[in-house]
């Protein structure tokens, strides 16, 4: 059963935000933060991705009841940072932009490491460690 999504009334009407604007606004905060390789949407959105189209919403999923959400971040580290650190710093970042941007209250923020990616080697190509997503 879906749940009606939120509205914001003024005097000029009412204003719905679907959950795939909140989940690019995200998108867009997460990969701002240093140690941030890239977002994980698994092989479907990544092949999409490879062939030209960019999804800045890829990677996330978004519930919206009343007027919270609950954002859910798949991403992959870069070597070298420290993970913790990394995903406190996706959670705050998109916290902020999410309530900025949209009105919304962000209950949580959960962050998902699905792999760490290498820096570019000798030869020109990045290597990364991934896991099944389920």
């Amino acid at each position: 059963m879906d749940m009606p999504k939120p509205e914001i009334s003024n005097e000029f009407g009412t204003i719905r935000i679907a959950d795939e604007v909140v989940a690019t606004v995200a998108g867009l905060a997460a990969v701002e933060v240093e140690g941030v390789a890239s977002m994980s949407g698994g092989w479907g959105t990544d092949l999409v991705e490879k062939l030209g189209k960019k999804n800045f919403g890829k990677g996330i999923k978004v519930e919206v009841v009343n007027e919270e959400t609950t954002i859910d971040i798949y991403i992959t580290v870069e070597f070298g940072y420290a993970i913790p650190e990394v995903a406190s710093n996706v959670q705050k970042e998109v916290k902020m932009a999410v309530e900025t941007m949209t009105g919304l209250t962000v209950a949580n923020v959960n962050v998902h490491i699905v792999g760490v990616s290498m820096k570019k080697n000798n030869a020109g190509t990045e290597v990364s460690a991934d896991v099944d997503q389920d």
